[in-house]
């Protein structure tokens, strides 16, 4: 590749996430915006969440999104294709939550259950939330353990933040995107993964056109940390190949 792939965190967390996976895979892990100091968008979405990251690409790269960083990504390709060499989405759902004609999401309810909790406790429900990130999958409590540690090693994010972060995940609908991306694209998904079900991965790689599925029946919604060596690999072999 001509530049760094750029790995891009899910809600509540930072580029910190990905520390495990770049010491195998060389890149750059920005924080999104509204994170680690990083201007928030008056319009909190992947799109506009992708068009302020677009102006600080250079040049075409790899981009590895996961969960809400893979709804970013995803918008990035599509709405930047100069931007976007190779798109790599793990654990990413076109729509976060279910509705009318989609079954891939979580149960809107959820969803409104931690917005709620968010104003009464932001630390034990962004916790909770990395909880049901893991659960069903190979290592849940160590992956579990390890999101903790690292959650607020770089500061606590703001509840503005976090509050804006789950409006996108409820509102957000990419579905039309996907025909739209053109670069060569690798879904990576766990047959575990309670917060983006596998259908929703499978849907990515069947939209997207030439899209790979890459799927690990045991993992949840975290594969590049419950099952690091065999997300390495696939990561290197998509963007080698």
């Amino acid at each position: 590749m001509s530049a760094l792939p750029v790995f891009l965190h899910g809600w509540g967390l930072h580029g910190g996430v990905w520390s495990e996976t770049l010491a195998a895979v060389p890149g750059v892990a920005p924080d999104l915006p509204g994170y680690g100091g990083m201007p928030r968008p008056a319009d909190y979405s992947a799109e506009s969440l992708a068009d302020a990251l677009a102006g600080t690409l250079d040049k075409a790269t790899a981009v590895v999104g996961w969960s809400m960083g893979g709804m970013v990504a995803l918008a990035l390709a599509a709405r930047h294709p100069d931007k976007v060499a190779r798109l790599v989405l793990v654990g990413t759902s076109p729509a976060f939550v279910s509705r009318p004609g989609w079954p891939y999401g979580l149960a809107p309810q959820i969803l409104a259950d931690f917005a709620q909790a968010l104003g009464d406790d932001y630390r034990a429900t962004l916790l909770r939330f990395l909880s049901l990130q893991t659960r069903g999958g190979d290592a849940a409590r160590e992956v579990t353990s390890r999101l903790r540690q690292t959650v607020f090693s770089r500061g606590e994010p703001a509840a503005a933040v976090l509050a804006a972060g789950l409006g996108l995940l409820r509102d957000d609908d990419l579905r039309p995107l996907a025909p739209r991306v053109r670069c060569h694209t690798l879904v990576v998904h766990g047959g575990r993964d309670m917060l983006c079900p596998v259908g929703a991965g499978r849907w990515l790689a069947q939209h997207i056109p030439g899209a790979c599925l890459a799927l690990h029946e045991r993992a949840a919604h975290a594969p590049f940390l419950s099952h690091p060596v065999w997300f390495v690999e696939r990561l290197k072999e998509f963007l080698d190949g």
